[in-house]
């Protein structure tokens, strides 16, 4: 007994008491104690905290730490099972080593064989030099595991320190990256290789922190300010999704009457076509308690990808943004929003589509850049997705976006629009300019006949009558009522059957 006392002191003692106190000098948090505020009180069993450095040079028998720079093992959130592991950077800099990597692959495999998610907390200085090749071996046996886990199980990173070189391709697998302000860094190689190569003298903060990918790359789906507010967000997510692809999202019974309308939609778009409104709050008023967690919140804010519930159960939302860019599809917009389909496509659950675009935003910017592949990613997901599809156009829908946003062409299940709606090839007023351009161009008053063929126009073709006269859309419905259509269509889908035909996988455009 005395012996194994012994052994779990040293294990739990990490690095020491002087690196402990160096790790949190810079506002970061111990292995253990990101564990402690990311599962339920008391539930965290290890596993392998007994495992050394198998490097025989590293350091001597007597003065070995274990554990060899993680902690592994599983616990609960909300009383689920999850799987975890968290480096530790006061043991060797948490570098990635054999036994490292092993205690990594054994937690990953257990996850994976029972079904459950697996949360991984990166503060790691990368591959550890004395190991050589057996390191980079290591990275590539928990790269396997990720690929092979991907839409099976949820992957979730939360990178809490440096993350770099091979490193940060296990957290780009993953379905989800969280990282932390100031204090957590990702990139492919640091300042002064840059400096080097580039001659480009930036920091670490610049080249690869938290609002760098959060905001400008879209490596990074949350951004937190500090690692408490990361575990209770981490906490948060999994409540929205199932622990495998077989199960059911928890489903969280609520107050919020099923029957609630709400008059305050039926005013929220405005009447001039031009002018923006906040899709945010169209969501809000529809969605079980106006409660959203929003994924890229940051990146690509024209669209918006947030996981919300109706009737107590989860619905993946994406909706245009007609606040920025006017809600039109752009290269990164149609990324976020085809990544975040295809998740709730992948673990069955429902997708909820608020749609207001005018179209794909155009220029040599985004045609140089691909929009064509690029936007084309975003169709792929919807046609592919067989989960129950739910979709409402607001307002504008315009061209081929008109399309590619869930239509019941893509086999959308459910798909109505607001009385204000708008869905043609073009807007009104750029349809007008090219099929009465003569005819304009010799009127005694061309602003005046230009708005009696913009209302004309509208009237015959830019309304959602013309398509639910063709069946395109389910129905026309007030604004208010918005709340119990959605929640009777999604109850009608709940044992929706669909598939897709045989074979190894699709080819979606990368």
């Amino acid at each position: 007994m005395k012996r194994l006392e012994d052994m779990r002191a040293r294990s739990a003692r990490g690095g020491g008491a002087k690196r402990v106190e160096q790790q949190h000098a810079k506002g970061k948090l111990t292995a253990r104690e990101r564990i402690d505020l990311l599962l339920d009180e008391g539930s965290f069993t290890e596993l392998d905290a007994f495992v050394g450095a198998r490097h025989s040079d590293l350091v001597a028998d007597e003065e070995q730490i274990l554990g060899d720079g993680v902690v592994t093992g599983f616990g609960r959130i909300d009383g689920r099972i999850v799987y975890v592991f968290s480096q530790d950077f006061t043991v060797f800099g948490g570098s990635l080593a054999e036994a490292h990597a092993a205690k990594i692959v054994k937690v990953m495999d257990l996850a994976l064989r029972n079904g459950a998610p697996i949360i991984g907390f990166n503060d790691s200085g990368g591959a550890r030099i004395q190991e050589g090749v057996v390191s980079l071996g290591g990275y590539a046996d928990i790269f396997l595991r990720n690929v092979m886990a991907s839409g099976v199980i949820p992957q979730v990173s939360a990178i809490m320190g440096p993350c770099a070189g091979g490193a940060v391709y296990s957290p780009a697998i993953t379905d989800f990256v969280a990282m932390v302000s100031d204090t957590s860094y990702m990139f492919v190689t640091g300042p002064n290789v840059v400096k080097t190569v580039t001659h480009e003298d930036v920091t670490q903060e610049e080249l690869g922190g938290a609002s760098v990918h959060a905001r400008r790359s879209g490596v990074a789906h949350f951004e937190t300010s500090d690692e408490v507010r990361c575990a209770a967000l981490l906490r948060r997510l999994v409540s929205f999704i199932p622990s495998n692809n077989l199960d059911a999202a928890p489903l969280v019974p609520t107050d919020d009457p099923i029957d609630r309308q709400d008059a305050e939609l039926d005013t929220l778009v405005p009447d001039q076509a031009s002018k923006a409104y906040d899709m945010r709050e169209v969501i809000r008023r529809v969605v079980d308690d106006g409660n959203t967690l929003e994924v890229h919140e940051g990146w690509a804010q024209n669209i918006i990808c947030a996981f919300a519930r109706l009737d107590g159960r989860s619905v993946g939302v994406v909706a245009q943004q007609p606040m920025v860019l006017a809600g039109v599809l752009d290269i990164d917009a149609s990324i976020k929003a085809a990544r975040f389909v295809r998740f709730c496509d992948a673990f069955n659950i429902p997708l909820v589509t608020f749609v207001d675009v005018p179209g794909f935003l155009p220029g040599t910017a985004q045609e140089h850049a691909g929009i064509i592949r690029n936007g084309a990613k975003l169709l792929y997901a919807y046609a592919e997705a067989t989960v129950p599809k739910l979709t409402l156009i607001t307002r504008k829908a315009y061209g081929g976006a008109y399309d590619v946003m869930s239509s019941k062409h893509l086999r959308g299940d459910y798909n109505v629009a607001w009385p204000s709606a708008e869905i043609a090839v073009m807007g009104p007023e750029g349809a007008v300019n090219i099929l009465y351009g003569d005819e304009l161009a010799k009127a005694k008053d061309p602003n005046a006949r230009r708005a009696e063929l913009v209302t004309e126009y509208t009237e015959r073709y830019a309304n959602p009558y013309v398509a639910a006269a063709r069946g395109y859309l389910d129905d026309v419905i007030e604004p208010h009522k918005t709340r119990p259509r959605l929640i009777d269509a999604l109850r009608a889908l709940e044992h929706k059957r669909d598939a897709n035909p045989k074979k190894k996988h699709g080819n979606i455009p990368l």
